[in-house]
């Protein structure tokens, strides 16, 4: 990985260190200045889920959510399913999707940041589910074998890293045949240059890194993926989206072999 790479990945590390301890220490709201995508002038965040899924989480857990979208409403999670997270922060999407999936199904948590890590942890243990697994990693490299998981899902991470084609082919690696992506992410329109991107945001704010609608549906079709689509839900800045990106992984084809782990976790 080259130095501005690397670079870009502490600089969002450090960021969302700095909202799971917010959260924390009850100085603040993960969602606000010091995190990733500020609610305050964005669609992000807790308001995105409905009261009732508010209702049944710590409020850790919501106040941590700096996400830009509610995979869980859109994944069509299924009892029995083995369901994962990339970029699983304070855990509210894994722990909604535990409770989806039931104690037959299983629901893995990915992220690289100790201390998210840890409040998705106790969020877990807070909310009383048992069937859930947070492990540390990069969403370019997973940790869990191929043709594990039925569901992916994340909540406005992918557009945060560098080396998008890792993330999308990793994705296809870990599902099964017939399984299904379902994120929520910031999509650019596809008139949008990468610098016209970069002007609405920084990669920290979530827009920058953004892919167009064109570029993260031609993404997944060549990581093995049919049935892609890339719906818009809302607008977060002129030109960008948060979106709903679905896809269903190929049958029949060969396995992919996982990424090298990258040196940083």
């Amino acid at each position: 990985m080259s130095d501005s790479a690397d670079s870009m990945r502490e600089a969002v590390r450090s960021r969302y260190a700095d909202a799971a301890r917010a959260v924390a220490e009850g100085s603040g709201c993960g969602c606000g200045s010091g995190s990733c995508c500020d609610c305050e002038k964005l669609a992000f965040g807790e308001a995105l889920y409905t009261a009732e899924q508010r209702d049944a989480l710590p409020e850790h857990a919501t106040l941590a959510s700096l996400g830009c979208g509610n995979p869980v409403a859109v994944a069509e999670l299924n009892p029995g399913e083995v369901v994962l997270d990339l970029g699983s922060g304070g855990g509210i999407d894994v722990i909604l999707s535990a409770k989806r999936v039931g104690p037959s199904g299983v629901a893995y948590g990915v992220d690289m940041t100790d201390e998210m890590l840890a409040l998705a942890r106790k969020n877990a243990a807070e909310a009383g589910v048992a069937n859930v697994h947070f492990l540390k990693g990069v969403i370019e490299a997973v940790p869990l074998p191929a043709e594990s998981v039925d569901v992916v899902i994340s909540n406005c991470v992918i557009n945060l890293s560098t080396n998008k084609a890792a993330v999308l082919t990793e994705i296809a690696r870990v599902l099964k045949p017939g399984g299904r992506v379902g994120v929520s992410d910031v999509v650019a329109e596809d008139d949008l240059t990468p610098e016209q991107r970069a002007a609405r945001g920084s990669y920290v704010g979530c827009i920058a890194g953004a892919l167009s609608r064109h570029e993260y549906a031609a993404g997944l079709e060549a990581a093995g993926f049919e049935d892609v689509t890339v719906e818009f839900t809302h607008e977060v800045a002129e030109g960008m989206h948060g979106a709903i990106v679905k896809g269903v992984k190929m049958r029949g084809l060969p396995a992919i072999q996982p990424a090298a782990q990258a040196g940083c976790c």
